[in-house]
């Protein structure tokens, strides 16, 4: 009998912990156990095809056009692209997406006609190269325009511009040195976008001759078709042109179409050629649930950009240095330092930084750039450096 009372007190005691275990509220304090997360997947690179365009929205208009205008329209589209394609991804997975970058092949003018765009001016009197000061600007007063001078003329004349006017001016142009004093006649076509007056190219009357529309210089319906590739061989054949061309850099090209309209065609630069579309890549990373595009923005110092450290103050280096890198397109980085033609790093640093700010005044904080410079220590050698806008300037990334 007393063994028996033992056993039941023993079962007694143990419903009684099993009935109140302390450790269930301690557990319930701590949560749910956190749920595994997948690993982020590298996807690589991708191209989209039609079929995947043809996910958008139908208010999104790549979803039709297979192409997108702008970088920041394909940032914002693309992301509803790989959702639909790569459902579920974890954070910090990563792709590489190349997409067709298209500017409007046809720009829409407020006005084409021939005699709606088309301005002789005459010297008078009264002359109609004279506009008085106006907005800041200075009066002109000569019977010639220089190239600041016809800007301001546009801007007098043409005081409520539209989106997309375009006027094609016959008139003098005087540039000190160039031109006779009286000026050189010449055509050149002026656009109005973006909210001012831009200078465009004009197919001149040699190329016209070039395509056997020399008789006429102008463009008719066989042509249409092949306009493309005649604008690509103009620009390509160049210098002024290629001297400063940079991959996704867009040009207006203004032809005469019959008698009786001046149109614009635009095409973009793939680094070789001038096309109505160029393949462009960008690079997305799942960030917080969604796919974030970089705006890092690698590029290799051009002629131009060598040229232009000519024209940086010498607080960055000596006058001589600045010439030898605009004369040779490399720095010489050669230990020791020369005392007349050398860069230290902090100087080229100091120089790439200038070079940033004037060629990409619209960067935004935190975005990335990678660039490449060419250097010399007795041979030439490509450098590659980081630097990362703040918000005020370009900062080295170590």
């Amino acid at each position: 009998m007393k063994k028996l009372y033992y056993i039941l007190a023993f079962v007694a005691v143990a419903a009684t912990f099993s009935a109140c275990n302390p450790l269930d509220k301690t557990y319930k304090n701590l949560g749910d156990l956190p749920v595994p997360q997948a690993p982020a997947v590298a996807i690589g690179s991708i191209t989209l095809a039609a079929s995947d365009y043809g996910t958008l929205p139908s208010t999104d208009y790549a979803k039709t056009q297979l192409a997108y205008r702008t970088k920041a329209d394909a940032a914002a589209s693309i992301p509803k692209i790989l959702d639909a394609k790569y459902p579920g991804y974890p954070d910090k997975s990563s792709v590489t997406v190349t997409y067709n970058y298209a500017t409007p092949l046809n720009i829409k003018l407020v006005d084409s006609t021939f005699a709606g765009t088309s301005v002789t001016l005459n010297v008078g009197p009264p002359s109609d190269y004279a506009y008085p000061a106006f907005n800041g600007n200075a009066a002109n007063t000569f019977n010639d325009l220089s190239a600041t001078a016809v800007i301001n003329w546009l801007k007098y004349k043409y005081q409520t511009p539209a989106e997309n006017e375009l006027h094609v001016l016959t008139y003098l142009y005087f540039e000190s040195g160039k031109t006779a004093s009286a000026g050189t006649l010449t055509t050149d076509a002026f656009l109005y976008s973006g909210g001012a007056w831009n200078k465009i190219y004009r197919v001149s009357n040699a190329q016209y001759a070039s395509t056997g529309n020399g008789l006429n210089n102008w463009f008719v319906a066989n042509d249409v078709p092949n306009l493309p590739s005649y604008f690509n061989t103009f620009l390509k054949a160049d210098p002024t042109v290629m001297l400063t061309a940079k991959v996704g850099d867009v040009i207006y090209i203004n032809y005469r179409y019959l008698v009786t309209n001046n149109k614009v065609m635009a095409l973009t630069f793939n680094g070789t050629d001038w096309l109505p579309s160029v393949p462009v890549a960008l690079s997305f990373v799942k960030t917080n649930g969604a796919w974030v595009a970089d705006n890092t923005v690698t590029f290799k110092l051009s002629a131009a950009d060598y040229t232009f450290i000519k024209t940086m103050p010498t607080t960055v280096n000596i006058q001589t240095a600045l010439n030898n890198v605009a004369s040779f397109g490399d720095f010489n980085v050669t230990v020791p330092v020369s005392p007349t033609t050398g860069w230290t790093d902090a100087q080229v640093n100091a120089a790439l930084i200038l070079i940033l700010a004037h060629d990409y005044p619209g960067a935004v904080v935190n975005q990335k750039f990678v660039v490449t410079y060419v250097a010399f220590a007795g041979s030439v050698f490509n450098v590659t450096k980081t630097f990362v806008f703040d918000g005020t300037t370009f900062v080295l990334v170590p």
